[in-house]
């Protein structure tokens, strides 16, 4: 109870309010509200020592006795004056408020919301291109509220079994996100606004502004790691001189959890991101890519949490294969390598995996790799758990009680049929587009071969790799011709 209370400072909210997320619209250009006109962002407050360490341009915000001063509107002053207004609300929007009391500073805080909401309006109705200087203090405004320290995670300086799974932890969410919605959605609608000049831009959204933004992906709130990959997907996408460094950046991040923590909330995000990346990447492949691949995706296959960002990872993993064919030999080989050997959960989520990966396999890459596969597909044709898995997946076998029993030896036959239509089909036994019970007849007068025949006939090549078979000019699927039965 006390390392919950060290943690948090305040109430941890629940599941059942994580689900009031969707009220936010994160992640999108959500429609925000128009706020009260009775409580709209006309009056700035500031504490005087905040007033005095912010740059006066145009006037200050304050009196020096930090009287309460109004703003107008933008619709009330002249276009040429505009600029001027958006600096004055931008430094209003410095002010950070204390969040953990919900009745401290209520109306300073709807007046700062206020605010937000109206610079998020400006930029998206494109009412001026805003001048180096507005953008300048507009990044500075966005750094000021974003850049935080996050709360520690369950199992930093509080005492807690690190071994405790991430997916049953209740999200954290930031108290404060009533402003940082905005402040997010501004930053965006900047990014993405044609008139934001990148040769200026790029200028304040460098290298540091990218490695505090990959910071913050380790928040706990979904919400905001939701903004922060659109935002960083924005980001890619227009610099494209940070573009190499945003890759190397997200290495290193991998590299930090695989290898040292294990632990980070962002990871299915940045593969999301990645994704994307991958699919953009011009052929013939730059080895770095390559490396990326070995080095990183595949070993992020080792943590115990890769069910959480695992259709993250199975995607990227496919987008490689797909974009080069060669590459399937060595991702098969580095799922063999990582392949849980106690988790049943996990060799799921692997199988998944290998079989997407398959699918865009060739043959000659197929070959290469097919003994060591076959032994694993053994390995999980003979676990009690693919038996009990086995009505899923419409798999039977001779002579084999539904609850289990003595299993026996596995027969390639029984093989076949776990794989039909999916893996492989012998060419000299079966013919192309058989029918349910066609295929069934032909397994029962195949021959009975156990798995250990099949491993030595491959391994003393009894078993001959086709590359693929043509029906009308297309490809229809792989076979694997049995040269020798025992």
């Amino acid at each position: 109870m006390f390392n919950k209370i060290i943690k948090r400072g305040h109430r941890k909210v629940s599941k059942s309010d994580a689900n009031e997320a969707s009220l936010y619209g994160y992640g999108t250009s959500a429609g925000y509200p128009n706020p009260n006109p009775n409580a709209m962002s006309n009056i700035t407050v500031v504490a005087s020592s905040v007033a005095n360490s912010m740059q006066q341009v145009g006037g200050p915000a304050i009196t020096a006795t930090g009287i309460v001063e109004i703003l107008p509107l933008f619709t009330d002053v002249s276009v040429s004056d505009r600029q001027t207004l958006f600096l004055r609300k931008l430094h209003l929007c410095c002010i950070l408020f204390d969040f953990s009391d919900t009745l401290k500073s209520v109306r300073e805080k709807e007046i700062k919301r206020g605010t937000l909401l109206e610079l998020v309006n400006f930029i998206q109705s494109g009412s001026g291109k805003i001048s180096e200087t507005v953008q300048e203090e507009l990044v500075r405004m966005v750094s000021i509220n974003i850049f935080r320290c996050l709360p520690p995670t369950s199992h930093e300086n509080t005492g807690t079994d690190n071994n405790t799974d991430p997916e049953d932890d209740d999200p954290y969410l930031e108290p404060s996100w009533s402003h940082l919605q905005i402040i997010y959605e501004l930053l965006l609608r900047y990014i993405v606004s044609s008139d934001t000049d990148t040769k200026i831009a790029k200028r304040y959204i460098d290298h540091s502004f990218v490695l505090k933004l990959l910071d913050l992906f380790d928040s706990e709130d979904p919400r905001e790691r939701e903004y922060l990959k659109t935002i960083l997907h924005r980001i890619y996408g227009k610099f494209m001189v940070h573009r190499p460094f945003v890759r190397k950046a997200i290495n290193n991040i991998f590299y930090r959890f695989i290898f040292e923590t294990q632990r980070h909330s962002g990871i299915g995000e940045l593969l999301e991101i990645l994704g994307s990346i991958i699919n953009g990447f011009a052929l013939p492949m730059k080895e770095e890519h390559k490396l990326f691949l070995i080095r990183a995706l595949i070993p992020l296959h080792k943590p115990k949490s890769v069910g959480v960002y695992h259709q993250q990872l199975s995607y990227c993993i496919t987008q490689f294969v797909e974009k080069d064919y060669k590459l399937a030999d060595t991702v098969i080989r580095g799922l063999l390598k990582y392949w849980p050997i106690i988790n049943c959960q996990k060799e799921v989520l692997f199988l998944g995996e290998l079989e997407e990966v398959l699918e865009a396999t060739q043959g000659a890459e197929f070959q290469r790799c097919m003994v060591p596969l076959f032994r694993q597909i053994g390995r999980c044709l003979n676990s009690s758990h693919f038996q009990k898995s086995k009505s899923k997946v419409g798999y039977e076998r001779d002579g084999v009680g539904e609850k289990g029993g003595n299993l026996g030896p596995v027969y390639l036959k029984d093989m076949l049929k776990e794989y039909k239509r999916k893996f492989y089909v012998p060419k000299n036994v079966f013919k192309a587009n058989l029918s349910e019970e066609e295929f069934n007849r032909n397994v029962k007068e195949f021959p009975k071969m156990g798995i250990d025949n099949l491993m030595n006939a491959l391994e003393y090549n009894k078993v001959k790799m086709l590359t693929s078979i043509a029906i009308n000019g297309v490809v229809n699927f792989m076979s694997i011709e049995i040269s020798l039965l025992i």
